[in-house]
């Protein structure tokens, strides 16, 4: 039984670089870059609407000259006028009139500094133009024209001082900022809290488990169990539950061939000592007078044999580590030649090789390994009763597709359920089971892999895929490419 390990605790980030605490400046970050967003084209709308402003009070002021009979009032009143309306001057020109209707008490301090033509300002100019009055430029003498909003087809023109137009629009900003402070405060909240919730809680119960399902993953309990959410993550939670199920079935299977491999390997010296004795009993009642008996020897022989062969390959099978590969350059036609030659010369029962791969086909394996995958499937291909093995292949751009095709009479459905599992099903009556297991593991540790295309009555068809280099990793761990000998 396999001894529990201490649960580790799980070691989480500090709370300054978790995903929460990104999450959370990502989300300030992002409302605070939308609000600047808003806030540049509303300086420039509130800076326009201000100046208009000042248009309008100019033409409403302007009507107190139109009044007057002979287009003139005295300073006293036409300094109150200005003052209340805050410029220097006010002139006015309607169409079908001669001349400007103008109000001026004195010249400002100094010369007009910016000139500002509202009707020819666009949305990014206001914009500009707002930015540019928000920044400390000192008190400026301005002049401003424009269509007078009390009649579009007027036109005004102002002299005043930037300053007071500053103070407003530098008041607005702050209104401006503080408001989008508290949004962005709430909005982050909200946000934070809703992607903590849906997504960094979850995930940390993802981590815990995995941390949790490496300690001891023989252990059921620790299988997370999916939320039933329809989302990623839930998607990933039941692609967890799997794997790790599968992993738990994997490592059950793989202990007790350990633990098949330790009894075999403590029994094995024994049994076959018991095996030679019954050998030399049967090759005595081979010499029997009697014809019953030597009716029955040869199938004594035959159960001997198998035996002998169980416990020679099971124990193979079960002190064999990983493939080591001798990676060489392998002519694919010329290794299957050799198998074939090496099968049918076995017996001589009218077997059929047929090999149809295109010689000069090269691929970089280990030869000794590839010919004991092939010389297993075919073995096993004529064992089941085939008469005729055919070998093709179809080169790709990384890969090579070999198919090895049998003409006998296919493999039952409780066979093609479990047919790679070690000791898990034999394609033929008294085998061990372990040829295709072999044969797969094996193509594996090549990067390739191996699977039944299709089997029914008229024969078996499996499909080899092989990589036609290794990667860097597996040369390393061989000896390196050569060519095979």
């Amino acid at each position: 039984m396999t001894e529990a390990r201490p649960s580790r605790r799980l070691s989480l980030p500090p709370p300054a670089r978790s995903l929460s605490a990104r999450l959370l400046v990502l989300t300030v970050l992002f409302v605070m870059l939308a609000e600047v967003l808003i806030f540049a084209p509303s300086v420039g709308r509130y800076r326009l609407s201000y100046l208009e402003e000042k248009l309008a009070t100019g033409h409403l002021g302007i009507l107190a000259l139109e009044a007057s009979p002979v287009d003139m009032i005295d300073p006293v009143s036409e300094r109150e006028i200005l003052s209340h309306i805050g410029v220097y001057s006010v002139a006015l020109q309607k169409p079908g009139r001669p001349g400007k209707l103008m109000l001026m008490i004195e010249e400002p301090v100094g010369s007009v500094q910016a000139s500002y033509d509202l009707r020819e300002a666009g949305f990014f100019g206001l914009i500009r133009d707002a930015v540019g009055c928000l920044l400390p430029k000192g008190n400026r003498v301005i002049r401003v024209v424009g269509w007078s909003p009390k009649g579009p087809d007027t036109l005004v023109e102002l002299v005043m001082d930037e300053a007071p137009l500053q103070d407003e629009l530098r008041a607005f900003g702050w209104r401006i900022l503080g408001l989008s402070l508290v949004i962005s405060a709430i909005t982050a909240g909200l946000v934070y809290l809703t992607l903590v919730r849906v997504m960094v809680v979850p995930m940390r119960r993802l981590t815990e488990n995995m941390i949790s399902f490496r300690d001891d993953p023989e252990d059921g309990a620790r299988v997370v169990q999916p939320s039933g959410r329809s989302d990623e993550i839930g998607v990933a939670e039941r692609q967890l539950h799997d794997m790790q199920k599968a992993l738990r079935a994997s490592l059950h299977q793989k202990t007790r061939l350990a633990a098949l491999g330790i009894a075999v390997t403590k029994i094995n010296h024994d049994l076959r000592n018991m095996l030679s004795t019954a050998q030399l009993i049967s090759d005595r009642l081979a010499q029997s007078s009697d014809s019953e008996v030597r009716r029955v020897v040869p199938t004594l022989f035959s159960a001997i044999d198998r035996a002998v062969e169980l416990c020679g390959r099971t124990l193979d099978f079960t002190r064999e580590g990983p493939a080591s590969l001798d990676l060489c350059r392998v002519d694919l036609n010329a290794l299957l030649e050799d198998v074939g030659n090496d099968l049918t010369a076995e017996t001589r029962d009218g077997r059929q090789w047929d090999n149809r791969v295109v010689p000069g086909t090269v691929v970089e394996a280990d030869r000794n390994q590839l010919f004991r995958v092939f010389e297993n499937l075919a073995r096993n291909a004529y064992q089941a009763g085939a008469e005729r093995v055919t070998i093709s292949a179809r080169q790709q751009k990384t890969k090579i597709e070999v198919d090895l095709e049998d003409n006998g009479p296919g493999l039952s459905a409780r066979a093609r359920e479990r047919l790679f599992q070690p000791f898990a099903v034999s394609t033929r009556s008294g085998g061990t089971g372990l040829g295709l297991a072999i044969a797969k593991e094996l193509l594996r540790a090549h990067g390739g892999d191996i699977r039944l295309k299709d089997s029914d009555a008229s024969g078996t068809r499996f499909r080899v895929q092989l990589p036609l280099r290794q990667k860097a990793h597996q040369r390393r761990n061989g000896r390196g490419a050569r060519t095979a000998a």
